[in-house]
This record gives C-alpha cells, structure tokens and sequence, in this order.
C-alpha cells in the first residue's frame, strides 16, 4: 500500500476519492520508446482516466534543441499547462500506460518550474484498469487557468556540469539504463551514440525500485537498492538515462527516502554519447 503523498506519490485508492474534487489535474503523460510499438496519444484517446488530459512529452519541450524533450522554456510551459486549464492552486496527479515510465518525468518537469502540488499515480493507468476503475474516451472541457511559474535551477544540470562531477567525484552520478546499456554491452536504441556509461557513475536500474506491478518499493526498500549498487546517499546527487525520462524515476524514489539535494542531467547519454570528446567507460565500473 502506498503511503500517499500529494507531492510524490499516491495511490489508486487515493485518486478515486479524489477525482471529482474540483482543484483535481489528471495529465495522462504515457510516451513510448521507438521499440516498445505503443503509441501515446492513440492510448490517450481511446481510454484514460476520467477528465484527463494528455501531456505531449515530445512537444511540451524546448524544440530549438537537437536533443530529445529537453525541458522547454518557462514562457512555453506556462501557455501550454494554461490552455490545458492546468494552473496555480490545483492538485496535479500524472500517470502513464506502463505503471511507472514517463510519468516521473514530469513530476520533475512541474517540480523544475516550481510546482509541488504535484504526484505520481503508483501503478499508473495499467493497474487502474486493472482494477476496473473509471475511464473514458472524451477529452475534458477545459478552462483556462494561470500558472504562476518560478524555475528551480538548481534541479537540472548540463553536460558540463556533469563532466566536473565526474571528474571530481563530489557528486554521485547515477544511471537508470539497463545494466546491458550501462557495461557498454547492449546496443543504445538511438543511433550514432556509443556505448557505456559516464565514468565514476552508478548503476541503479529504474525497474530495481518498482514492485512487479509496476509500483514503487517502499522508501526502506528504495534505499536498500541505492545503497547496494554503490551510492553514496550522504552525497547530492544527478541523475541519468538515455534521454532525461527513466533518470526522474530515480528522483522521485530519492525525493521518497526524503533525499532532496538530487538533480537531473536533461541531456542524458543522448548527449554524453554523441560527444566523441567526452570519455566512455564500459563494464561495471
């Protein structure tokens, strides 16, 4: 049973008391890897979550850049979250079609912009359907409604921010890919990119922290997991993925064991993996 928490993460249970309150945001965030074969908005349409709306991951981004979804500019969220009548004293819930995705990326994203009132649904829509909730196949009547945005700096970091943590070592790095991407050995799903990871970066895989159905471990359990792959908990933190989405889920299972001082690299190994300048390591270390 989750230990529901408007600012992280609440359960199933928890949104189906609360889905007619009127201060309630539902955003269906689901987005999809290329290989995966699931479209996003398609699933959006055809079913989601009553008075949901559909947050474009893709498009709700900073489009000048040549990188994937970077974070868009506060002027572009703040008109895009207005026509979605998504604004200053609601209560924000996002979920996405795989349980635990894309969603924490933007509970990041709003966290970025200065929003706190802001949760993942645990499980997401997989296990709301699976427990024969409420859904529907409309899009909701929307009314637009100001946000108020005040961006914190201090939760992204760049490549060359990285590179000096990785150089000095005062900052854990840490790496949501599969275990087969981190040792250089699986093929990236972009192409052009090499293969590894970041020097001096650790391992924690996403799916280590998820129950088998798709919701997040308890914060002991959370801990257990970091611990064991090498983190150093008493050092700030920054996240890392492929493109910025899985490394969130690693924020909000810090932000759960009530470690604040983490930041996300927008950039990712998109980034890291197409500077040739920049040093690869391979295998567990």
């Amino acid at each position: 049973m989750t230990q529901d928490d408007p600012k992280t993460l609440v359960s199933t249970d928890w949104l189906a008391r609360h889905l007619r309150d009127p201060d309630l945001r539902v955003l269906d965030a689901s987005w999809y890897l290329p290989d995966m074969g699931r479209d996003g908005r398609a699933e959006y349409d055809a079913a989601h979550i009553l008075g949901a709306r559909f947050f474009d991951i893709d498009e709700i981004s900073d489009l000048r850049s040549d990188l994937p979804h970077m974070a868009p500019p506060v002027e572009k969220f703040m008109s895009r979250m207005r026509a979605m009548g998504v604004g200053d004293g609601h209560q924000v819930v996002v979920y996405d079609g795989v349980g635990m995705f894309s969603a924490a990326r933007v509970w990041w994203l709003f966290r970025l912009m200065g929003q706190t009132d802001i949760a993942v649904l645990d499980g997401g829509f997989a296990k709301w359907q699976a427990e024969g909730r409420e859904v529907e196949d409309m899009p909701p009547i929307v009314r637009d409604r100001h946000m108020t945005v005040r961006r914190q700096a201090h939760l992204v970091r760049d490549v060359t921010q990285v590179s000096a943590a990785s150089k000095l070592k005062d900052i854990e790095i840490v790496d949501a890919r599969s275990p087969g991407r981190f040792r250089g050995e699986e093929p990236e799903p972009r192409e052009g990119l090499r293969a590894g990871h970041i020097p001096g970066s650790k391992n924690v895989h996403y799916r280590s922290l998820l129950n088998d159905d798709g919701t997040m471990k308890a914060p002991d359990d959370l801990r257990a997991v970091f611990e064991a792959a090498g983190v150093d908990l008493g050092k700030p933190a920054i996240t890392t993925c492929g493109s910025g989405v899985t490394a969130a889920i690693l924020s909000l299972a810090m932000e759960r064991m009530g470690k604040e001082d983490h930041s996300l690299y927008d950039g990712s190994w998109t980034e890291w993996g197409a500077f040739p300048t920049l040093p690869v390591a391979t295998g567990e270390n």
